[in-house]
């Protein structure tokens, strides 16, 4: 029988401004209030509802999920205790939520295939490896409501995000062979296949006009080709030379935004639609790639600015709806101990920072 909701609630008892300053770190002049959400295990993925009212994301932390698989939970910004309430079933793994403006949600999960989690393989072959498991499919939920199937069928449907004017859904999906861009339309349920070039094409966002998208790509040649090609009969895929590209909603004008080395993922456009935020490690390959930050660049590619900067990991950056504020997952702590736990913080958006008397 499916739980409903669990709540669990932190009241907070510290300074918010003593604890904004301490997560904040040299040269993240767009930030300021920063304020943590999550306090353990691994967070990620929290995007604002139309409202900018709530968050939802995936957790596998235990102090509201007891099950090791990642679980769907809301949170209530408004409210001056920090609640999070349980919006999967609580069974199977769970990934990439996403609000619609009516305020349901879509996910994806495994739980109808199995109530367990899946296994977790982290490495094959040498290589680090995501795994793209075909019994994930696509649902909608409400706070009243059992789950329902929206996107399914044979292989992996997930990574679904919305467009702000509620009319189409984006996911990535290997019902064409490949690792490929689709879109559904909310009021008919008709299908449109956006990309169709070889290598992994995810993690895709809408502009705020609703008119672009932008989204992570590899584009694997030769001997690389193949490998992925063998990967991807496993249901893996391996994470490693990845860039941004844009195109219009209908998957044509494609451009490419970075040529950087190393993982360039997690994008989302600036509410100008003239720029984007993403996360890259191209900038630590001499440190064997350790250390992700978000950047912003132009569409053009020029104007590449790093955002953050804890020297840990930081991704999956989204702009509130009114554009004031950005939430985003890191591995930073108030007291800089190292961490491997991923929470999710919010800061107030800077536009124009601030520029020192002596710069």
């Amino acid at each position: 029988m499916r739980k409903l909701f669990v709540v669990v609630s932190i009241i907070m008892f510290y300074n918010i401004n003593a604890q904004s300053d301490s997560l904040q770190f040299p040269g993240e002049t767009h930030l300021k209030n920063i304020r943590q959400l999550t306090f353990g295990g691994n967070n990620a993925e929290a995007y604002f509802s139309r409202d900018d009212k709530s968050l939802v994301f995936q957790s596998d932390w235990k102090k509201i999920n007891s099950q090791d698989c990642d679980q769907i939970f809301s949170l209530d910004l408004e409210k001056d205790e920090l609640e999070y309430k349980l919006q999967s079933t609580g069974y199977g793994r769970t990934t990439c939520s996403y609000y619609l403006p009516d305020g349901r949600i879509v996910y994806a999960s495994t739980h109808k295939a199995d109530h367990n989690c899946p296994e977790v393989l982290m490495f094959s072959g040498g290589r680090y490896v995501w795994q793209i498991y075909d019994s994930f499919d696509i649902y909608v939920t409400g706070a009243a409501s059992e789950p329902q199937l929206l996107i399914g069928g044979p292989g992996y449907d997930a990574e679904a995000t919305v467009s702000p004017d509620g009319r189409y859904i984006i996911f990535t999906s290997t019902r064409s062979g490949d690792l490929e861009l689709w879109r559904y339309e909310i009021a008919t349920g008709d299908m449109l296949q956006l990309t169709n070039t070889l290598g992994y094409d995810g993690g895709a966002f809408f502009s705020r006009d609703s008119k672009k998208i932008v989204w992570r790509a590899s584009r694997p040649k030769g001997d690389e080709a193949i490998t992925y090609k063998d990967l991807v009969k496993q249901n893996l895929v391996e994470p490693k030379e990845l860039n941004i590209f844009v195109a219009d909603i209908d998957g044509k004008n494609v451009k490419q935004v970075t040529n950087l080395p190393g993982a360039n993922w997690a994008p989302f456009f600036h509410p100008s639609g003239e720029k984007v935020l993403f996360c890259s490690n191209h900038h630590s390959q001499n440190q064997g790639g350790r250390i992700f930050d978000i950047f912003m660049i132009n569409l053009d590619g020029t104007g590449l600015e790093q955002i953050t900067n804890s020297g840990t990991f930081d991704a999956f950056p989204m702009f509130s709806y009114d554009g004031t504020k950005l939430v985003f997952c890191s591995n930073r702590r108030a007291d800089r101990k190292q961490s491997r736990d991923t929470n999710i913080f919010i800061a107030d958006w800077v536009e124009t920072p601030e520029k020192k008397s002596n710069d």
